[in-house]
Parts: C-alpha cells; sequence; structure tokens
C-alpha cells in the first residue's frame, strides 16, 4: 500500500487510538476529569504524539519528519510516565493502566521502525 497521506501510517492510526483510550480515562473517572492540570498535561501530550506523525509527514525531507517523529516517541513516553500518576491516585486502575500503557508502546515501536526506514532512505 502506498502511503499517500498521514491518515495512511500505521504509527498515525495508533495514536489516534491512544487518543481515543485516555480521553476515555479521564471521562470515566470524576476525579481525574477535574484534575485539570493533569487531565491537560496527559492530554496535550496525547494529542502531540499523533499531531507531530502528521505534521512531520509534511516536511521536505526524511531527516525533518524524523526529527518531529522523535517529538512524538516523546511525547508518548510522557503519556507513559503520566499514566503512572493517574494509577497513584487512584482515577485509573490496574487494567486500564495497563491497556493505556500497552496502547502508547504500540505506538512507539511503530514509529520507531518508521524513524529508522526514513533514515535509511535518502531523500
Amino acid at each position: 500500500m502506498k502511503i499517500e497521506k498521514f491518515e495512511d501510517l500505521e504509527c498515525w492510526k495508533e495514536a489516534r487510538i491512544l487518543v481515543n483510550m485516555v480521553y476515555g480515562a479521564i471521562h470515566s473517572n470524576g476525579r481525574f476529569e477535574r484534575d485539570y492540570g493533569l487531565r491537560g498535561q496527559v492530554t496535550d501530550a496525547a494529542v502531540s504524539s499523533m499531531s507531530n506523525i502528521a505534521e512531520g509527514f509534511s516536511r521536505h525531507s526524511n531527516k525533518e519528519f524524523a526529527q518531529f517523529l522523535f517529538i512524538s516517541k516523546g511525547s508518548v513516553s510522557e503519556v507513559q510516565s503520566i499514566l503512572y500518576v493517574a494509577l497513584d491516585q487512584t482515577y485509573i486502575n490496574r487494567d486500564s493502566f495497563n491497556g493505556i500503557y500497552s496502547q502508547a508502546e504500540k505506538v512507539s515501536k511503530l514509529t520507531s521502525g518508521l524513524i529508522s526506514y526514513l533514515l535509511k532512505r535518502k531523500k
């Protein structure tokens, strides 16, 4: 399959799922919804992971695209770190933590694979 738009990228599709999982966890716990600081930080990080993939796709070189993908990976790690806070504050349970964390890991691995591919190719 030829990649013609950012929506074709598997890492972007999986990042979109991650965003929805994060929002779902927030909406399932009123205390989490009212923790505006943590809620804002985790949603910003999740959306950043997805948005940086899209933004990088529109760049003129593989090197630039890869740089945005590195930023996306950093945002995914931020989501994972914040999940520990949410777990420790009992905003999410262990099952929710594991599911979202695993999805974040999937996004990170797919993004790493794309980075490796881009950096091996010259454009």
